[in-house]
Parts: structure tokens; sequence; C-alpha cells
């Protein structure tokens, strides 16, 4: 019923900016839950910052406040995550996330989400 294709990753130098975005195909789009995660090899799954479709309410992630910023195009039934100031340590697969209801202090947790997208990758060189 739903699926998410993400895109956008590449390899940029560290200070640099990337929008990554995902496209949302499915049932009622705005009643969904969207998230961003990204995972490094060797490194545990981190949620980096998560949307609510109806109300566009975002919450981030600590290490990334400040420097990411999601948003949401309803009309292209698209979420994007920008990112500014890159460093080394933001290079990892980063996945799209959606569920039907997250409550809001689970937003950053992957467990809580049903659907997922085959990530795209960001590599941040120094």
């Amino acid at each position: 019923q739903v699926h998410l294709v993400e895109s956008g990753g590449r390899s940029v130098q560290a200070g640099g900016s990337l929008r990554l975005s995902c496209v949302v195909y499915g049932y009622s789009y705005s009643s969904y839950c969207l998230a961003w995660f990204r995972q490094a090899p060797g490194k545990e799954r981190e949620g980096v910052a998560g949307i609510f479709g109806f109300g566009g309410t975002t919450d981030y992630a600590d290490s990334v406040k400040g420097r990411f910023t999601m948003s949401r195009d309803n009309a292209k039934n698209t979420v994007y995550l920008q990112m500014n100031s890159l460093k080394p340590e933001d290079s990892a697969m980063y996945y799209c996330a959606a569920d039907d209801f997250v409550e809001r202090r689970l937003v950053l947790r992957g467990d809580e989400y049903k659907y997922w997208g085959q990530g795209t990758q960001v590599t941040v060189s120094s």
C-alpha cells in the first residue's frame, strides 16, 4: 500500500550542503508520520528527523539540530531533508520511513515505523 523512494545522496566535502528527497507512494499520504534515519557501517541506526504529516511538526536528533531541516511538499507527496554544514560523521546510508501513527516521543525510534525505503548513500569527505 505504501512505498518510499529516496534520492539525492552523493559525495560532498565537509561544510557543504545536500538535499535528500523521499517520494511517498500510497494512500492518504498526508495522514502518515515520516522520518529520516541513517546508519553507518558498524554503528547503530540513528533517527535523524521526523515530521507529522498533518501539522508538519518536526523533531530532530541532537546531533543534527541547527544543521538539518526536514520539510514536506504535499502537492508532490515528497518530504525533504536539507543538510547543511555537513561533517564526515554525517556519512551514512539515509533511509526514509513512514507509518500511520507514531507518538511524538517515539518519532525517532526506527522500530515504530512500518514502511521503509531502500536508502540513499551520503558520503562527506574532509
